[in-house]
């Protein structure tokens, strides 16, 4: 059972499970096997490296480092998290508990390509179904996305109402007992959401529309623990502490610089932050 848990194993989350490990504090990391890192050809503005570094290097590096420590590297996709006394975060093949949890894995969210949803959000269109799941008691909504995530998703809503439908916008189904693959044109309505169009000029009619494109991000999580957002970002204070006790955000999903030297400062204050509160609660 960890003491920590990081999601994301980027330089923000390595950076913190550097000093989390350091310190003996049970570590286990969660990553898909790469990170907005590995998409720069190279870098050259890193301390360290006179002829720069290819992303996808130095993000192998950085799990090489945690993994020589003793951190539990899991490729898992994280599709939620929670509070019960602990933290628990959800993935792919199951649940694992924690005392602390560090969300790096990012700020992106992901907003189809669809006309109009955007003009619904907050009037019908959401990106989280724990916060918003309760004012769709007994009615009819949809889940835009085609993946785990989306899975995750529509098992939240079926606690209100037996009405979801996960609809792919033209992707395969994932494992659900109701799904539609239409390619969507449109999302109608007047006031609020009504109904979603699709490009063969068909359309269903639903109240309410909950976005799960892709992977969960940092954001997603951290709005459904409870933290604070700040337009697309997560707030934290100087040790990248959110409002919620022993849950920290850092790198991206902060704000501020996007860069690896920033994310790498993100993680370390969170380290030592983790170990002081950890090893005094022990």
């Amino acid at each position: 059972m960890a003491e920590v848990i990081i999601i994301g194993g980027g330089p923000a989350g390595v950076s913190a499970g550097l000093y989390t490990l350091r310190a003996n504090v049970k570590t286990t990391i969660f990553t898909q096997g790469g990170s907005a890192l590995i998409k720069a050809e190279k870098i050259e503005n890193y301390y360290g490296f006179p002829q720069g570094i290819g992303g996808k290097e130095l993000y192998e590096r950085g799990i090489e480092s945690v993994k020589r420590l003793g951190a539990d590297v899991i490729e898992e996709e994280v599709t939620g998290a929670e509070y019960n006394g602990r933290f628990v975060v959800t993935t792919s093949r199951g649940k694992y508990e924690c005392d602390a949890l560090v969300i790096a894995n990012g700020a992106g969210r992901n907003v189809p390509k669809i006309k109009n949803i955007k003009d619904f959000e907050g009037r019908g269109v959401s990106y989280c179904a724990v916060c918003d799941a309760f004012f769709y008691r007994g009615k009819k909504v949809g889940v835009i996305g085609n993946g785990e995530y989306a899975v995750h998703e529509a098992e939240i809503l079926k606690n209100v109402t037996e009405n979801v439908t996960i609809f792919t916008d033209g992707q395969a189904a994932p494992k659900f007992e109701k799904c539609d693959t239409r390619k969507i044109k449109s999302v109608e309505g007047n006031e609020k959401v009504e109904k979603i169009v699709f490009s063969d000029g068909s359309s269903e009619n639903v109240d309410g529309i909950f976005v799960a494109l892709g992977v969960a991000g940092g954001i997603d999580i951290a709005r459904k623990l409870g933290a604070v957002i700040n337009g697309n970002y997560i707030n934290t204070d100087e040790n990248m502490l959110t409002n919620v006790p022993m849950l920290y955000a850092v790198g991206d999903c902060t704000g501020g610089l996007l860069q690896v030297a920033k994310a790498v400062s993100d993680g370390a204050k969170a380290g030592i932050d983790i170990i002081k509160k950890v090893k005094n609660k022990a």
